[in-house]
C-alpha cells in the first residue's frame, strides 16, 4: 500500500497543494514551523478521519477561510482508493471513500493503514498513562471499527455520567441508566485491548531482542483498571459490579473511579521496569520497538503494508537506531520530515523524492 498523490484546499498553512509522492520514500525537508508537520498531518488524516496532533477539527482549518479540504488516493495491494474529507468551522466534516458519502468515521477505517512516529511517541515509555491509552486506541481504532465505536460511545457516556456526579443531588437510578451503558461497552474496550496488547508484546519483544542483538529482552503486561475475565457476558457483569461497589469513592471524588480509561501499560526489560528506571536510551529503543510493532501487527492482520510518518524523529535516535530502522523498513512507504538532509539519508535513500517546505508551498526536487 503506498499513497500515489494529495490535494489540499485551505488546510493548515497550505493554501492549494496538489502533489505526487514516491512509492517508497518522501523526505520532506524544510525549517520549522513552514508545514511539514501539517503535510503528514493531512495524510494521516485520510487513515481515521481525525488529527493526531488535535481534537478540534476547526484547528484544521487555514486562518481566515470557513473550510478546508483534502483527498488522498491510495494503492493498495488488489484495488485502489481515495478518502476525500472537507471540514467546515460552522458544521460537522463530511467524508467521501472512493466517492462514496461516509455516514459515520468508522466506515473510513480498514482502508489506509498509517503509522506516526514523532518524537512525542519517545515519550510513551517514561509519560503519564494517558499517552500510552493514546497508543493503543489510535492503534485500535485504525485496525478495528468495533473498537472505534465501542470507545466512542464509552467516552460519551463517561463524560455524561462524570457531569452528573458533579450536581449536588445525585439520583442513583438516573445514574445506573449509564452505568449499564458503560459497562457493556467498557467490557468490549477491555477484551479488544487484552488481545492487542498480547500481540503487540510478542511482536515488539523480537524487534527489541534484534535491536539490542539479544541483550535484552521486553515485555508490555497491560494493567487493566477492572479485571479481564474469559467471557465478554461475564466483563460485562463484573464490570457492572466493580462501578456499583465505586459509587461511594465517586460521590466523594465526582468522577467515575473505575474502568478502561484507567488502564495502562508498562515496559519491562530483563525484568526492570522502564518507566521509574531505564536509561533514555533504554527507553526510545522500547518506544521504537513498539512503533515498529504496529507496523508488523497491521501486516499480520491485514495483509497490507502500513505507511510510515517519522516527524522529525531521525535526530532523536542514535546512529545505531536510526541505521536499524533504516535497515529494516524495506517494505513500507516512508514519508520523513527534517530541517536538514543528512548524508546519510540521502546515501540509504537515492531514490527517495525530495520535498522543500517553504510558508505552506512545496517545491519537488526529485
Amino acid at each position: 500500500m503506498y499513497i500515489k498523490n494529495i490535494q489540499l484546499t485551505n488546510f493548515r498553512n497550505y493554501d492549494v497543494l496538489e502533489t505526487e509522492f514516491h512509492k517508497n520514500v518522501n523526505l520532506i525537508l524544510g525549517n520549522n514551523a513552514q508545514g511539514k508537520t501539517n503535510l503528514l498531518e493531512a495524510v494521516y488524516i485520510s487513515s481515521i478521519g481525525r488529527s493526531f496532533r488535535t481534537n478540534k477539527d476547526s484547528d484544521l482549518v487555514r486562518f481566515a477561510a470557513d473550510f478546508a479540504k483534502l483527498k488522498v488516493s491510495a494503492e493498495k495491494e488488489i484495488y485502489d482508493t481515495s478518502v476525500e474529507i472537507i471540514i467546515k468551522k460552522d458544521s460537522k466534516k463530511s467524508i467521501k471513500k472512493d466517492g462514496v458519502i461516509v455516514k459515520r468515521t468508522s466506515d473510513l477505517l480498514e482502508n489506509i493503514y498509517i503509522v506516526i512516529f514523532s518524537p512525542e511517541d519517545l515519550k510513551i515509555v517514561k509519560d503519564e498513562p494517558e499517552k500510552r491509552r493514546k497508543f493503543i486506541d489510535r492503534e485500535l481504532c485504525q485496525m478495528k471499527p468495533a473498537y472505534y465505536e465501542s470507545l466512542n460511545n464509552y467516552k460519551k457516556i463517561l463524560l455524561q455520567r462524570n457531569t452528573y456526579l458533579k450536581e449536588e443531588t445525585i439520583d442513583q437510578s438516573i445514574l445506573d441508566l449509564w452505568d449499564v451503558q458503560l459497562a457493556k461497552y467498557g467490557a468490549r474496550i477491555i477484551q479488544m485491548r487484552k488481545v492487542f496488547i498480547e500481540k503487540i508484546s510478542r511482536i515488539s519483544h523480537d524487534i527489541h531482542e534484534s535491536i539490542t542483538n539479544g541483550k535484552e529482552n521486553l515485555q508490555i503486561p497491560y494493567h487493566p483498571n477492572v479485571p479481564v475475565l474469559e467471557s465478554l457476558k461475564e466483563q460485562e457483569d463484573f464490570f457492572y459490579e466493580e462501578i456499583k461497589k465505586s459509587y461511594g469513592n465517586d460521590m466523594k471524588q465526582r468522577t467515575t473511579t473505575k474502568g478502561p480509561h484507567k488502564d495502562d501499560i508498562s515496559f519491562i526489560v530483563n525484568d526492570i521496569n522502564m518507566r521509574s528506571f531505564g536509561s533514555q536510551g533504554q527507553q526510545r529503543t522500547c518506544a521504537l520497538s513498539l512503533k515498529l510493532a504496529e507496523l508488523y501487527l497491521i501486516k499480520e492482520e491485514t495483509g497490507e503494508d502500513a505507511i510510515l510518518l517519522l516527524d522529525d524523529v531521525m535526530s532523536e535516535l542514535d546512529i545505531e537506531r536510526q541505521e536499524y530502522l533504516i535497515k529494516t523498513l524495506k517494505e513500507n512507504q516512508l514519508f520523513i520530515t527534517t530541517t536538514d538532509l543528512d548524508e546519510k539519508l540521502f546515501t540509504a535513500f537515492p531514490d527517495a523524492k525530495i520535498i522543500y517546505v517553504e510558508s505552506g508551498k512545496i517545491k519537488d526536487k526529485k
